[in-house]
């Protein structure tokens, strides 16, 4: 407990949250389709002896990686859908130095079986490619388990956003751009004469010009068409994103401003709902996958179980407020059910609380302190 305290304070040995680290991990998937977690713990020179000097040491200090989808750079699997070995490269770029004056690049390879590991290394100095050595080996932190220490995170294709709107916000970006810079030049009209003598007068800002009787003075102006075009498509590309990102109203205009109900607001929103949970269900299996896999590294004897994101709030407040009053004005003879209906508004309204503070609230109200 004490150990699984301070993992979810400090999860990487940077002071990163376990609840930050998935965040990112979660928000990585929905740009690549997938993302990495590598379980690791420290190593030191020597054996330790017993559970109690790895403690002491640190050892038994298991921390995450993670790593982007282009950063595992081969893999394969095994008969049950698992990881059977992986590489991952990492590539870093080192300011110049009075040693190092062009600067050095940095490229690591690091293989993974379920058993070992093995880094690889080349250091580029001055644009030329040096010699990739072998720099450390041994087992690696799920060896006794007989695991690959990399859990990803796959996103079905019909989650992965970058892959559904990333073609349509390419679109509306260049579009957009397009129209900022015709609307722009359309401001610097150019003059027009109509004459039909030869023309050689200067035209400027401190130059006038001199017409016939039956001479025409004018400017070149679009007329308008293709821009409102463009700004209908604009808008159109606009509602597709959302569309396609299951964030419109079941795919119907941005621009909706007709009053509706909280009901129909939820129905409009049933879509959204689910993809959520979808979401939900796959941020919770990697966080389950990998807490049981530091669990069973420590051999702690622990059970690791991950709740919660099936829950989300999309609804307006009060409506569940106005619908947990009438509910009680019917009178309902059961305290129990008076308990959870006080429950659920006080812990949907303090929902930003830290979890001690709502596992206190939730406690006063079952010994009975709200009338």
């Amino acid at each position: 407990s004490e150990f699984f305290a301070s993992f979810v304070e400090d999860c990487d040995r940077r002071g990163t949250s376990l609840f930050e680290f998935f965040r990112r991990q979660f928000v990585e998937s929905m740009i690549a389709g997938t993302s990495y977690a590598l379980v690791d713990f420290p190593r030191i020179e020597g054996s330790v002896g017993n559970r109690a000097a790895e403690d002491q040491l640190g050892t038994s200090r298991a921390y995450l990686i993670g790593y982007r989808a282009d950063e595992v750079t081969n893999w394969a699997n095994d008969e049950t859908g698992e990881l059977e070995w992986a590489v991952v490269r990492t590539i870093t770029r080192k300011q110049p130095t009075s040693q190092d004056p062009s600067g050095v690049i940095e490229t690591v390879w690091t293989y993974y079986d379920k058993t070992n590991y093995k880094r690889f290394v080349r250091m580029d100095r001055g644009g030329g490619g040096g010699a990739i050595e072998e720099v450390e080996s041994g087992l690696h932190g799920l060896a006794r388990i007989g695991r690959v220490p990399l859990i990803r995170m796959r996103l079905p294709e019909g989650l992965w956003l970058m892959n559904r709107a990333g073609s349509l916000q390419l679109e509306h970006f260049n579009k957009s751009n397009a129209l900022s810079w015709a609307l722009t030049m359309g401001l610097f009209a150019m003059p027009v004469v109509y004459s039909e003598k030869p023309w050689s007068q200067m035209i400027g800002e401190s130059y006038y010009v001199q017409l016939g009787p039956n001479d025409r003075f004018g400017w070149t102006e679009p007329e308008g068409r293709v821009y409102q075009i463009a700004a209908d498509n604009l808008k159109t590309l606009q509602e597709e994103i959302y569309r396609v990102c299951y964030l419109a109203p079941a795919g119907g205009p941005l621009d909706h401003r007709g009053a509706v109900s909280g009901a129909s607001k939820q129905r409009d929103f049933a879509i959204t709902y689910e993809v959520l949970r979808a979401y939900g269900d796959a941020v919770k299996d990697q966080i389950k996958r990998v807490l049981r896999a530091v669990e069973a590294a420590r051999d702690d004897g622990d059970y690791v179980s991950v709740t919660g994101l099936d829950e989300f709030d999309i609804a307006d407040f009060s409506t569940d407020l106005e619908n947990a009053k009438m509910l009680l004005e019917l009178g309902v003879p059961s305290e129990s059910l008076k308990k959870e209906i006080f429950k659920k508004l006080a812990l949907k309204y303090v929902c930003d609380a830290r979890q001690d503070i709502k596992d206190r609230i939730g406690s006063e109200i079952e010994r009975g302190l709200v009338n």
